[in-house]
């Protein structure tokens, strides 16, 4: 039965025999087939009484038409029983959703949803954007749109076109095929629209000018003002999902990303092209991810593969200077002294009773391993990262200023982006507890009187600090405590090598293996405890900043960034913050030992340095949270999280329609999918990632050959989850990376800091180049072991921590320890000589000039590479003198067309009498200042 000549009764349109899913064109649409599906509310219901088992099966479809009111018929009969707890929290939850559809048709949506026909079950009411509305919102949003005028983007250079062209042909073989966008060389002149100046757009087809993310963005922006009087005058769709009104609201993908057959949309490309493994050698088709998924996904991802690619030239020096410094392991005179078994060098015992002397020439093996990362190379390889830090981020600038240019946010104003912000659902329930103490009044007038205030009193921030100063209070208090609790952590896993190393040493068949043990264990432990700790930080950070009660979204964002980041970045780098300026340097001395409890010493460094203990820490944390977090919480947790969702539909009770699981709507297969929750875990792993590659790059230079190969994994990983695991995200605007670029320069100029005290303080660099220019007879490091090492008499041991049933070959008289101290027979026996002294004043000179000198280099690489491109500054330019030309020449033929009587002046005024209809509606504010151009054609000339 033809669906129009159905009876409508009380505004629903019944149809017994639905249009079958072969008989439909697209299910993208409205069952007419006509009405495009922009936007998606899901909600559970249950009926009355209804248990289990007992609903009425059956078919029905209610299109509930625009503008006109109505209520689905009763559905239960005279014989209801009375209203139980449950039942009557349906039945108000379905009123407040009756009020919320019939306010979202007096904004001019068309709806349309499914019968409660069962006892229970998931309903999806579907929503269509009509012209006059897109038309009247994408006025108010200033949204950008192509107009008729087309012009020739600025050619390069004859070289640097010709470059470019061998370039491009390259590089071919990497692009992926998806049709073009920024890299043509004709672009529209972008104006943002205006319906009355229609007249500039080339509108070829009304249903296809706004694309489908344009269309959902502005239905969202709708449902984010739309008010529900019965829900305490909630505002907005985020509102009444927070308080279980609706599920879900989202909106469709572009089809399903595996159909068989020749028929592409924007999705199956994406998934071809971008999202498979298969195609991990290929750049990224960039302008079709922002086409899709808005600008702040495609900026997302633009940032994630500039990072990519930057890690390349890093990873290479990376692997030259580790080569180098397994080329040169047998030319390093301090590791061939301490593997030079005739030097016989005694050491005293490493722990009381239990530990008995020891030859250097044992720990062989560790410092030519040393010598892998602690040599001249490191050093040049910290002052190229510190460089190639600030490259990227300088690089990053440009590349951003370029999609700006291409995607049309150069025109972006600080007053568009906050008149698209709206209150925290949390946000006005606590203004509304406010106005409740303060005042007799009944909130839904005070309310009302507060949204006529002006703009600019809306504007205003409705909680004061004394409404505030409870949340920021608990928010500084608990951050404190996670601190403390991650320091107390690190202590704990000092205390148990501590132990554990003294356990071991008592079994003189684990008594050799001893630090390999406790070093590996321990590193095991921390990464464990990282990770847990991470995801519970996460979900600390995101309570405290829910309970300072942040009035927008973007503020709530900002603010969890910073505590999340805070609190990861803490758990991440305590331990190794430990092993590299404070493990070994409160031991103490023989004879007057350091205790942390009753005959357990602080622990000390290798007899090569902290350094090769620093690079085995810092790789194990670095290569298992890449590897656990990208296996396990990326792909393992999400997979689970789909099963047992598959799991519960099937289980729950209620009737299931087998023709139309056959067959399921899109709007059924994106409701399976996971909700998008934002790209802060995504940006929080890269920016963690970012600081292993920065801070602690002279300990470990091939931690970027690392990050390379995640990355090449990560950048593929998240484009399949967003694909095929996520819901479609809803399209947002934004002209940069936002407070992530902030952390980032911050990470930088932090690296520098640190890299400089790893080579003072940590490695060995500073004292041999001491030793080698002013002590060294011949200029060389002949002789440097032996001149870190301090005597000792074995005499002066307390009584009590002498090694018990020593088996040592000879008797000792003096050990060997490695410090800089006055020997037993000085004036001043085991106080820190003029070596000490002299050591300690050239690291504090080699922080200082090392320092000045990288901040220096990047303050001049920063000043050389301009954060603008120039081209893209002269096309802006152009752009703005060719709107101007093109505004006067449209204004000039539009009047002439008035004063010609010629019968197209006719067709010229009906066009214009269109216009002024179709902008009957509020209309927004634009400007004619606000130039940009447009980055993907919708239309062509």
């Amino acid at each position: 039965m033809d669906p129009e000549n159905l009876p409508v009764i009380n505004n629903y349109l019944y149809a017994n025999e639905p249009l079958s899913s072969e008989a439909r064109l697209s299910r993208m649409h409205f069952h007419d087939n006509q009405r495009k599906v922009d936007y998606v509310l899901a909600y559970h219901y249950r009926k009355r009484g209804a248990h289990p088992g007992h609903g009425s099966p059956g078919h029905s479809l209610a299109i509930v038409s625009n503008g006109e009111t109505g209520k689905e018929p009763h559905a239960g009969g005279p014989g209801d029983i009375e209203l139980g707890p449950l039942d009557a929290l349906e039945e108000e939850r379905k009123e407040q959703r009756e009020e919320f559809e019939h306010n979202l048709m007096e904004a001019g949506l068309e709806l349309e949803k499914d019968v409660e026909s069962k006892s229970q079950g998931s309903i999806f009411v579907r929503i269509h954007a009509p012209w006059q509305v897109l038309a009247r919102e994408a006025e108010f949003l200033k949204i950008k749109v192509p107009t008729k005028k087309m012009y020739e983007i600025k050619a390069d250079g004859s070289i640097a076109k010709k470059f470019n062209e061998i370039l491009q042909k390259l590089s071919s073989p990497l692009q992926p095929r998806v049709p073009e966008h920024s890299n043509n060389r004709m672009k529209n002149l972008s104006y943002p629209f205006s319906r009355e100046k229609m007249y500039l757009y080339n509108i070829q087809d009304k249903d296809t000018f706004f694309d489908n993310a344009t269309r959902s963005r502005i239905v969202h922006e709708i449902l984010k003002r739309t008010t529900c009087s019965r829900a305490n005058n909630t505002m907005g769709i985020n509102s009444l999902i927070a308080n279980n009104i609706y599920e879900a609201a989202y909106p469709l993908h572009d089809g399903e990303y595996d159909s068989p057959g020749d028929d592409m949309n924007d999705r199956k490309l994406l998934y071809q092209e971008w999202a498979r493994y298969g195609v991990f050698y290929k750049f990224q088709p960039i302008d079709l991810i922002r086409k899709y998924f808005g600008e702040k996904i495609g900026l997302y991802f633009a940032w994630l593969g500039l990072y990519t690619s930057f890690l390349i030239p890093s990873s290479v020096i990376g692997v030259i200077v580790f080569l180098y410094g397994c080329a040169t392991i047998e030319e390093d005179i301090p590791s061939k002294e301490m593997c030079d078994q005739q030097n016989a060098f005694t050491m005293c015992p490493l722990c009381d009773k239990s530990c008995d002397y020891w030859n250097l020439s044992s720990a062989c093996g560790t410092a030519r391993a040393s010598h892998l990362f602690d040599n001249p190379a490191t050093v040049f390889f910290s002052i190229f990262m510190a460089l190639w830090a600030t490259m990227f981020l300088e690089n990053w600038k440009r590349l951003q200023m370029r999609l700006g240019y291409f995607w049309d946010l150069t025109g972006i104003e600080e007053e568009e982006e906050r008149a698209q912000e709206h209150s925290r659902p949390e946000y006005e329930t606590k203004v509304r507890e406010k106005m409740l103490k303060e005042s007799d009044k009944s909130v839904v007038q005070k309310l009302e009187t507060a949204r006529t205030e002006s703009d600019d009193e809306d504007d205003e921030d409705k909680l004061d600090w004394k409404d505030r100063f409870p949340g920021y209070l608990m928010s500084f208090a608990s951050i404190l405590f996670m601190i403390a609790l991650t320091f107390s952590i690190v202590f704990g896993v000092i205390v148990y090598r501590i132990t554990t190393a003294a356990a071991l040493s008592l079994n003189k068949a684990t008594r050799s293996n001893v630090r390999v043990t406790v070093t590996a264990t321990a590193v095991i432990i921390n990464l464990v405890v990282i990770l847990i700790l991470d995801e519970i930080y996460g979900a600390v950070a995101k309570w405290l900043t829910k309970i300072e009660v942040p009035k927008t979204e973007q503020t709530f964002e900002e603010r969890l960034i910073l505590k999340a980041f805070l609190l990861k970045f803490v758990n991440a780098y305590s331990p190794i913050f430990y092993v590299a300026f404070f493990k070994g340097r409160f031991v103490g001395r023989p004879g007057s030992y350091v205790y942390v409890f009753d005959g357990y010493r602080m622990e000390e460094c290798a007899p090569g340095g902290c350094l090769m203990e620093l690079c085995i820490q810092l790789s194990i944390i670095m290569l298992g949270k890449q590897l656990i977090q990208n296996n396990v919480f990326e792909i393992g947790v999400p997979k689970l999280k789909k099963l047992f969702r598959k799991l519960k539909d099937e289980t729950e009770p209620g009737e299931t329609d087998s023709a139309h699981s056959k067959h399921p709507e899109q709007w059924d297969l994106d409701y399976g999918l996971e909700p998008y929750t934002g790209l802060t875990p995504e940006y929080m792993e890269m920016i963690i990632q970012f600081g292993f590659v920065t801070l602690f790059v002279a300990s470990f230079p091939l931690a970027p050959v690392f990050a390379l190969l995640n990355n090449v994994i990560e950048v593929r990983l998240d484009a399949k989850k967003f694909v095929t695991e996520l819901r479609r995200p809803d399209a947002v605007r934004t002209k940069d990376i936002g407070i992530w670029f902030d952390i980032l320069s911050g990470i930088g100029k932090f690296s520098v800091i640190i890299n400089a005290f790893v080579i003072a303080v940590t490695s060995d660099f500073i004292p041999r180049l001491v030793y080698q220019y002013s002590y060294s007879h011949n200029g060389t490091l002949n002789g440097f072991v032996n001149h870190t090492l301090s005597f000792f008499n074995v005499s002066q041991l307390k009584e009590g921590t002498q090694p018990e049933n020593s088996q040592f070959d000879q008797e000792v008289q003096f050990c060997r320890f490695k410090d800089y101290r006055e020997p037993p027979w000085a004036p001043n026996p085991y106080e820190f000589s003029k070596q000490y002294w002299s050591v300690l004043s050239a690291r504090l000179a080699f922080v200082i000039i090392f320092q000045n000198l990288v901040m220096f280099l990047s303050v001049l690489v920063d000043w050389m590479i301009p954060d603008i491109p120039t081209d893209i500054s002269d096309q802006i330019k152009k752009e703005k003198s060719l709107l101007v030309d093109f505004f006067l020449k449209e204004e000039h033929e539009k009047l002439k067309l008035v004063d010609d009587p010629d019968p197209r002046s006719q067709r010229g005024k009906n066009r214009s009498r269109w216009s002024r209809a179709a902008s009957s509606a509020p209309s927004g504010r634009s400007q004619l200042g606000s130039t940009a151009s447009a980055g993907s054609q919708h239309t062509n000339v």
